[in-house]
């Protein structure tokens, strides 16, 4: 983003307040600590991939033995360390950790599970020997992918930039990812032209939580009965960062 250089201080009180709104709507937080090594760690979901497996995901008792995760290799790898602390931080509910391996890559960031599948984004960060790798996982473990191939799309770094599964069987897309045939089979909530930042939501219970300032998009989820929390974003923004990327929930 040629949005100009963030605001540290900003930026803290911003994620201060997705934190506390994620409390808000129910979630129990872990937070990991700062390491200034690594200052793309502030966006965790693209260090790993974690699921509940299909035959525990209608239950409300979350037992460790349901959760599996697979730690990813970022398609930048100055951001390579940031697997480690995540590695550490993920075994206390894992009871064992996966790994993509090298030739593949792949961030968290193209990822989007809807239901009992993934849609794993081919992009300028993931390839597809990592998307090959994390189909592989998946199936293992009783869940179908399909693969969406982004890298001719020059306004979006990751999958979810532009495409959130709202529950419902309604995705968010924008207009560049609307004709895709994987996406066919669902009721689709199309951004605006000018908003297409906004189709980075997140849906948390009851509340879907988008970036404010884009009134219309924000104004679509209401008419279609969605409650909406709007967060301050801008010093995210420019760093490519979302409401997604923020945190890592399973």
């Amino acid at each position: 983003m040629d949005l100009g250089v963030p605001d540290h201080a900003r930026a803290l009180q911003q994620h201060e307040a997705y934190c506390e709104t994620l409390e808000q709507c129910g979630l129990t937080l872990t937070r990991v600590e700062v390491d200034e090594r690594y200052p793309d760690s502030t966006f965790v979901e693209d260090a790993a991939v974690m699921m509940r497996t299909p035959a525990r995901r209608q239950t409300s008792a979350l037992a460790t033995s349901d959760t599996r995760a697979i730690l990813t290799r970022p398609g930048a790898f100055s951001r390579a360390g940031e697997v480690e602390s995540m590695a550490e931080v993920l075994s206390r509910f894992c009871p064992e950790l996966d790994s993509i391996k090298e030739p593949g890559t792949l961030d968290g960031g193209d990822v989007c599970e809807v239901e009992d599948r993934f849609f794993i984004g081919i992009s300028q960060r993931t390839n597809e020997a990592g998307a090959q790798q994390l189909a592989a996982w998946l199936a293992s473990h009783g869940f179908a992918s399909s693969f969406v191939d982004i890298r001719g799309l020059k306004n979006i770094l990751h999958l979810k930039s532009g495409l959130t599964y709202l529950g419902d069987n309604r995705l968010v897309v924008i207009d560049a990812l609307a004709d895709h045939d994987e996406f066919r089979a669902h009721d689709l909530v199309r951004v605006t032209a000018g908003e297409e930042y906004a189709a980075n939501c997140l849906r948390v219970n009851d509340r879907v939580l988008v970036a404010a300032g884009y009134p219309g998009f924000e104004g679509t989820l209401r008419e279609l009965g969605y409650q909406t929390i709007a967060l301050e974003m801008t010093e995210f923004q420019k760093m490519d960062g979302g409401l997604s990327c923020l945190s890592l929930r399973f």
